[in-house]
């Protein structure tokens, strides 16, 4: 059985994430065998400079277009470019990002300010979800990352995410150079 084809196609089909483990499964292999099929097709994309990149996002698998074809595919599905994320919302995301699952209170105590809204817009956007609540008087909803958060970011896993510097560590040239890396990664990420 050659089961790179048909994780290709399974893939294309679906159009969302694909857990490894339901890969595994149904095609009645590893988990190991369907990550060495994964990496096939990603280097046979990125060697023949094909139009497509085979994503993994911590425990699934997905097809998106090459990022570089991105502006042509904004084109051909008449599709807006992505806009640009706030500062708050960097500030919001990068907070449940470091510390999730995490509350609205967390956020606000660490930023200082209200941050409903920004929440309430980074859950729209699909980059944070509703995970749960916490177990305390009133019950406030935990919020974590998505698959899409990884992937705007160019991101396999959250163990990827730079390390936190504390203070004294790093240069404010530094850290302003990360912001605007992130708000690019963000603009130019590859579409799903």
């Amino acid at each position: 059985m050659e089961i790179d084809g048909i994780i290709e196609s399974i893939l294309f089909a679906s159009g969302d994430p694909f857990p490894v483990g339901r890969l595994a499964s149904l095609l009645d292999v590893s988990e190991a065998e369907v990550l060495e099929a994964a990496k096939r097709l990603a280097d046979f994309y990125a060697f023949e400079k094909r139009g497509l990149r085979l994503l993994r996002l911590e425990g699934s698998l997905q097809l998106c277009s090459a990022p570089e074809n991105g502006e042509w595919v904004r084109r051909a599905l008449d599709a807006r470019k992505p806009p640009r994320l706030s500062p708050a919302a960097l500030e919001v995301l990068a907070v449940i990002a470091y510390n999730q699952p995490a509350t609205r209170l967390l956020v606000e105590q660490l930023r200082g300010v209200d941050s409903g809204y920004t929440v309430g817009l980074l859950v729209e956007k699909g980059l944070i979800e509703p995970c749960g609540r916490l177990d305390v008087p009133g019950r406030p909803v935990l919020y974590r990352t998505t698959a899409a958060f990884l992937r705007c970011f160019g991101l396999s896993s959250l163990e990827e995410l730079p390390p936190l510097g504390g203070p004294g560590q790093g240069s404010a040239e530094a850290e302003a150079g990360a912001g605007q890396t992130v708000m690019e990664g963000f603009e130019d990420g590859a579409r799903p």
